[in-house]
């Protein structure tokens, strides 16, 4: 597992040694990365359920200005801890260690990119997505990146937010969101 592009190019990042942990794969975080590009420049994100810090280092690889990462495991906490100073990337890295709506109700300002990745099959994305609403975190220019099983269907609208996009990649789907259309 390593950064593809932007200023920690090529750095790799350290992966769980177990398989409780599924950090997103390079071809799918390439493939969500080319679709996203236009809305990290600058940005502030979440990567929720962060597991490895993966998806957020990228962003801040890309030019995203600050990212919280939160999950609810320690080792999953020391991964990300570490990989944050492996990018050297303290200054732009809040980590949270709690269950996600702890970690979202944390955090006190709108966000541009919402990474939604949680473990398959335990139907949470439809509460992350209430507990975002609730808490306005969302920027209304922003996005809200999903992934989960393919034969895990998301609705076309879920709390108030819309489905702009969905891909499917193998076995993953990746299905993106924002308040308006």
């Amino acid at each position: 597992m390593r950064i593809i592009a932007g200023n920690y190019k090529g750095r790799q990042l350290l992966a769980p040694s177990d398989n409780k942990v599924r950090p997103t794969t390079d071809k799918v975080k390439e493939a969500i990365f080319s679709i996203i590009t236009p809305y990290i420049n600058d940005s502030t994100v979440i990567d929720l359920f962060a597991g490895t810090g993966n998806l957020g280092l990228e962003a801040l690889s890309r030019g995203a200005a600050r990212a919280y990462f939160g999950d609810n495991s320690k080792s999953s906490i020391s991964l990300i801890k570490k990989n944050i100073e492996t990018c050297k990337a303290e200054d732009k890295s809040i980590v949270f260690f709690g269950d996600y709506s702890y970690f979202l109700s944390k955090i006190k300002e709108k966000v541009d990119i919402i990474f939604i990745d949680p473990p398959y099959g335990k139907d949470l994305i439809e509460d992350c997505f209430s507990h975002i609403q609730k808490n306005e975190l969302l920027d209304e220019d922003g996005i809200i990146v999903t992934e989960h099983g393919k034969r895990e269907s998301l609705p076309n609208t879920l709390s108030g937010f819309y489905k702009l996009k969905e891909r499917t990649y193998s076995r993953i789907t990746v299905s993106i969101y924002a308040l308006k259309i």
